[in-house]
């Protein structure tokens, strides 16, 4: 007789063969599924517990519900920009997750109650400049210190002619198509380049008014629309050559500036290896908001923009040595977790707060429009050419010159999202806030000597 053997047991049995349970394992896999970095029933959640704050009236001002609520809405935001045809290849998710919010305040779609926290929150922590710090240092800690410097003066040349190029491409352009080269290289080519809103556009029109014996209030509400649409100009192009540049890998160092430069940290590794200890990556936090202060107190008494002031301090603690390699490396998981945690949430905060949506449509005049739209492109153009030209990455260089037509430092940070180049923050911070600075003070001085 033959023997049929007994059927594996439970324990014997295949995997593949076993039962698809939903507990735990079918929610584990929903807990995996994520939009953005929030697990699928969490984002669900959130959700929840927003509108129930929001019926009651009762949301709260704390920073709990602020992180938890920008992540809610940042994240969303993202993750619908990403999946727009098309545009998602080109930085749709900065560009929603920064304009999207805008527009739902501006057609009053986000409840007042959520509107008031935001605001309140963003401008009262100013934690915009938390994130800029984590990332400059982290990103310059990481970097290679025997081209840094390097990286760092070659950087002004491109700049330089790229803002020359644009202002006279721009001026001839709204020339040409009748708004004038007075209005045209005052009032829309120049704040294009000024440094952003707080940093450019507000001592910009502080100084016109004082020239022209104007009103400060007008004149802000003149040259704000080019800074807020040259900024979303840039951020479209900056992902448009994101595209490029997978297409076309030769033209670009994937974040570094100049062939033969290294990290020493990887900014594209996804997963941080190796043994680290967390009291590096708290003591890396610390450093990065210490240096930030240092910037601060530098403002204080010198008029140095603390985030330039930053920058420069976080170079010298590179190249003297000043840190050790676990505190690099802490200071680069320290900007991996804001780059990736923090981005999405930051721009939801920004178009809530600081964007204004009825200033961008402003500028949608055809006239305005093209004259905005060659001035960028010039720009960014000029830095294409003029930094393969001096054996530095075509790609990054654009991007870098495309920085100093965003909107201050909340300009940057959308431009290198939507660039997927967030380690040229320090690169990008210079042709904001000291090519800002030098933009408006020369065009100051020669509208003193012509008015």
């Amino acid at each position: 007789m033959q023997h049929t053997p007994a059927p594996p047991d439970d324990a014997s049995r295949p995997a593949a063969s076993a039962p698809q349970r939903f507990w735990p394992e079918g929610w584990w896999r929903l807990m995996e599924t994520r939009v953005g970095i929030i697990p699928l029933p969490i984002f669900v959640l959130i959700g929840a517990l927003i509108a129930g704050f929001v019926a009651l009236d009762k949301v709260p001002g704390e920073i709990s519900m602020a992180i938890v609520m920008f992540s809610f809405f940042g994240f969303a935001c993202a993750e619908v920009g990403k999946r727009v045809p098309g545009l998602r290849r080109i930085g749709a998710a900065a560009i929603f997750a920064t304009f999207v919010p805008s527009a739902l305040v501006f057609y009053k779609i986000l409840p007042e109650s959520l509107v008031k926290m935001t605001t309140d929150f963003t401008k009262s922590t100013n934690f915009l400049y938390l994130f800029i710090a984590s990332i400059i240092v982290g990103s310059i800690l990481s970097m290679d210190r025997k081209v840094l410097i390097k990286g760092f003066l070659k950087i002004f040349i491109p700049l330089a002619i790229g803002t020359v190029a644009a202002m006279i491409v721009g001026t001839l352009t709204g020339t040409a198509l009748g708004l004038g080269a007075y209005t045209t290289f005052f009032f829309i080519v120049v704040p294009i380049m000024a440094g952003g809103v707080g940093e450019g556009a507000i001592p910009l029109s502080i100084g016109y008014a004082e020239i022209l014996h104007q009103n400060q209030g007008e004149l802000f509400a003149t040259v704000l629309p080019p800074v807020m649409l040259g900024s979303l100009t840039a951020i479209l192009l900056a992902g448009l050559l994101n595209f490029v540049g997978k297409r076309y890998p030769h033209l670009t160092g994937e974040g570094r500036l100049q062939p033969g430069e290294h990290d020493e940290m990887d900014p594209h590794q996804e997963e941080i290896t190796g043994h680290m200890d967390v009291t590096h990556i708290a003591a890396a936090g610390v450093t990065a908001l210490t240096l930030y202060l240092l910037g601060l107190m530098c403002f204080r008494l010198f008029g140095l923009p603390a985030p330039v002031a930053m920058l420069f301090i976080a170079v010298l603690v590179k190249l003297t040595h000043a840190v050790s390699p676990q505190l690099q490396s802490g200071a680069f998981v320290v900007y991996k977790f804001f780059s990736t945690a923090v981005t999405y949430p930051l721009l939801f905060a920004i178009g809530v707060a600081m964007t204004p949506w009825d200033k961008l449509m402003a500028a949608f005049t055809v006239p305005k429009l093209i004259t905005i739209v060659a001035t960028v492109v010039t720009l960014m153009a000029t830095g294409f050419f003029v930094g393969r030209r001096m054996q530095m990455y075509p790609i990054e260089t654009a991007i870098v010159n495309a920085c100093h037509s965003g909107q201050g430092g909340t300009g940057d940070v959308a431009i290198l999202t939507a660039a997927d180049r967030m380690q040229l923050m320090p690169f990008a911070q210079i042709a904001t806030r000291i090519g800002g600075a030098i933009t408006v003070t020369l065009v100051l001085i020669a509208l003193a000597h012509i008015a």
